[in-house]
């Protein structure tokens, strides 16, 4: 699928998410990284496959993700994810790898904690 498909598909999914779910005001946003199991695999020139996801933990449902480039980390994702969710009124948590001024700066001028 192409990257201007899958930016379609996730911009669908958060309008719905955000027209059927309320996840603002104080709702927790969780964003955390993973590398799904699986996805290396010897002798493949592929590398594994890590994605970063906000998770909105009281309506329990995933609000969006991206993948971590092979040449780079969480810190060029975050940014990405961050940049299409809705964080007016919410509570963002982020693991250490997060922590860093331009993204606090980001959640803030997004008007989320």
């Amino acid at each position: 699928m192409p990257d201007c498909e899958r930016e379609q598909v996730q911009q669908c999914f958060l309008n719905w998410v955000q027209a059927g779910f309320d996840i603002s005001g104080g709702q927790l946003i969780a964003i955390d990284g993973k590398t799904l199991r699986g996805s290396y695999e010897r002798g493949s020139k592929r590398g594994i496959i890590h994605l970063v996801s906000a998770w909105a933990s009281q309506t329990r449902i995933g609000l969006g993700q991206r993948k971590v480039n092979e040449k780079s980390n969480e810190i060029t994702a975050i940014p990405e994810l961050l940049r299409v969710l809705d964080l007016a009124g919410a509570v963002v948590s982020i693991d250490a790898m997060g922590c860093q001024t331009a993204i606090a700066e980001q959640i803030v001028a997004q008007q989320g904690d």
